[in-house]
């Protein structure tokens, strides 16, 4: 699949078969991970993979009880170092949030190209996932995806026009 049907056919994926993800599929996800741009290239950036289940059972409950992300096999949690990145965008947010982002997005449209799904978790207890992933305090976790073969097939969800999101030579 290349990377423009990935973008258009990529769903959030809250339901997962059983079958483990091997890891020779993991690495190859990896692979185009790591090369995600980043601000200065500082790659300032971790991701755990999880598959143990009790870990996984936790990482659900601190999500806000989303019992999906404990039934994938995996659950993979992307991490930022700040002390890596010492850009600032627009002299108000970090780099290394916007780097990390990215590089979970080369991760979720790898994953869907290989036939695995993902679901971009952004509401967890950042402090309850540091404690069960034993991740020191100079940290932050950014966004947490399970991932796992896709056991359904979701609809496309509506999108605004381009005319809705697209403006020329200033903001309309």
């Amino acid at each position: 699949m290349d990377i423009v049907e990935a973008m258009k056919t990529r769903r959030s994926i809250r339901k997962y078969k059983s079958q483990m993800v091997d890891e020779e599929t993991i690495k190859k996800i990896f692979q185009v991970v790591r090369l995600a741009p980043s601000a200065h290239n500082a790659q300032p950036w971790k991701f755990i993979v999880v598959r143990d289940e009790e870990k996984k059972r936790k990482i659900a409950q601190y999500c806000g009880n989303q019992k999906f992300i404990h039934e994938a096999p995996v659950v993979i949690v992307a991490c930022g170092i700040p002390d890596e990145s010492s850009a600032n965008v627009g002299n108000w947010i970090s780099a290394f949030v916007i780097d990390v982002s990215i590089a979970t997005t080369y991760l979720i449209l790898a994953a869907w190209s290989l036939g695995l799904g993902t679901c971009w978790i952004g509401n967890f207890n950042e402090e309850k996932i540091k404690e069960v992933l034993g991740i020191t305090d100079d940290v932050k976790v950014i966004a947490i995806t399970p991932l796992g073969y896709p056991d359904e097939s979701p609809e496309p969800r509506g999108r605004k026009n381009i005319s809705e999101i697209v403006v020329y030579e200033g903001f309309e």
